[in-house]
């Protein structure tokens, strides 16, 4: 038995941050009803057609849901709904601010008619405050939240690579939804959750906050290396791969002179004996290291740092992940149905000893429409006319 099963999830969601949180749900065997529009769906299905015709955004975020198309504008669609929600445990959306509360969703006009629905709202600024309205996509977020200020190189600020502000949110969602349930375990009721995007990469932003408290000057933009521990970060190996590399304390840059520089009498450089100093001076350790890493590759330069118990890395692209021999190694690859074919599909972090985590199809947009309102109590007949009426 998975840890949510039996737990149903409803869910008014599109791009990221909110099918990312459900989809851990459904991972962890709940049932997730996902809400569509009618004819187009959640629009992340079309943000490319890289994953033989189907984006990839959306079937990473949304294997194991059912999908149902309900024009929620449509007054027998929103009884659907309801009918959905009379004994779900929680509903999940990301609409656009104030539409959920048009629509008689928002969580004041369902907790006194389901009184143990935990409602989980995910959006850019949060439910009140002045920004409540303001459009929200994961760059800005990023930019809002200051973190482009401390990423890229001095001139050159640069966004991370995948939506981490979606991201963050998404997790805090699930995390919250988690513990909203043990909660209700105990009282017996439902309670809202309001989820900011904006709050949630602000906490990631935690330590060049405090790093900058009182005035004191931000951390510098250091592009892949750290912005305040040196050396740390990546480094030319002669072959022309880079090697990524961190030393963490005043062992370790001992070690780092003698094995993997072969420059033991770097360690008493009045310029190298501290964190600080070699922050400090890093232009001129820069030089020194790349000029010892000149003549060996970057497999000679990994083994020295083997030797020295140094961390480090390969700077590996995305296909190098895909065939990465410690991923392999762990088992930690499926597959999973989708409308065009099985796909490989990662499974989620976390290792259980009993059980496995659910990995079902991605869905077709509706695919499961007819058999969800056969289950509410729908016939032929009352299906064709919702149909008729382009209410699903």
């Amino acid at each position: 038995m998975r840890p949510l099963q039996g737990i149903k999830v409803v869910t008014f969601e599109h791009a990221i941050a909110a099918p990312f949180c459900t989809r851990q749900l459904a991972d962890l065997g709940a049932r997730v009803i996902k809400i569509e529009r009618p004819g187009t769906g959640d629009f992340a299905r079309n943000y490319d057609e890289r994953v033989s015709g189907l984006a990839s955004h959306f079937v990473w975020t949304n294997r194991s849901k059912e999908s149902v198309t309900l024009d929620v504008k449509h007054p027998e669609a929103l009884d659907v709904v309801h009918k959905l929600l009379a004994d779900a445990d929680v509903f999940v959306q990301n609409l656009a601010p104030g539409a959920a509360q048009r629509l008689g969703l928002d969580y004041d006009a369902l907790k006194e008619r389901y009184p143990r629905l935990i409602v989980c709202d995910i959006s850019g600024y949060g439910s009140d405050g002045p920004m409540r309205d303001k459009k929200a996509y994961d760059l800005l977020i990023q930019s809002e939240a200051g973190f482009l200020s401390i990423t890229g190189s001095e001139g050159a600020p640069a966004k991370a690579g995948c939506s981490i502000a979606d991201i963050a949110a998404g997790m805090y969602g699930y995390t919250n939804i988690l513990a909203a349930l043990i909660e209700r375990g105990r009282t017996g009721r439902g309670k809202r959750i309001d989820i900011s995007m904006f709050e949630s990469m602000v906490e990631w932003m935690g330590y060049p906050l405090y790093y900058a408290i009182d005035g004191q000057t931000p951390p510098r933009k250091a592009g892949a290396s750290h912005a305040t521990i040196f050396p740390y970060g990546p480094f030319p190996a002669g072959d022309g791969k880079t090697v990524m590399l961190g030393l963490q304390n005043e062992r370790e840059w001992k070690k780092f002179c003698e094995i993997v520089l072969r420059m033991p009498e770097l360690q008493r450089d009045e310029r190298f004996c501290a964190h600080s100093l070699r922050a400090q001076h890093r232009d001129e350790l820069m030089r020194l290291i790349v000029d010892a890493f000149a003549s060996l590759t970057a497999a000679q330069v990994i083994e020295r740092l083997e030797e020295a118990r140094i961390a480090n890395a390969q700077m590996n692209d995305m296909h190098d992940v895909w065939k990465h021999e410690q991923l392999e190694a762990r088992n930690r690859w499926t597959q999973v149905d989708t409308p065009a074919g099985k796909i490989p599909a990662l499974y989620p972090p976390g290792r259980f000893s009993a059980d496995e985590p659910r990995m079902d199809a991605v869905p077709a947009l509706g695919e499961h429409t007819e058999s969800v309102l056969r289950e509410l109590g729908l016939n032929s007949e009352a299906i064709e006319r919702l149909r008729a009426a382009k209410a699903i």
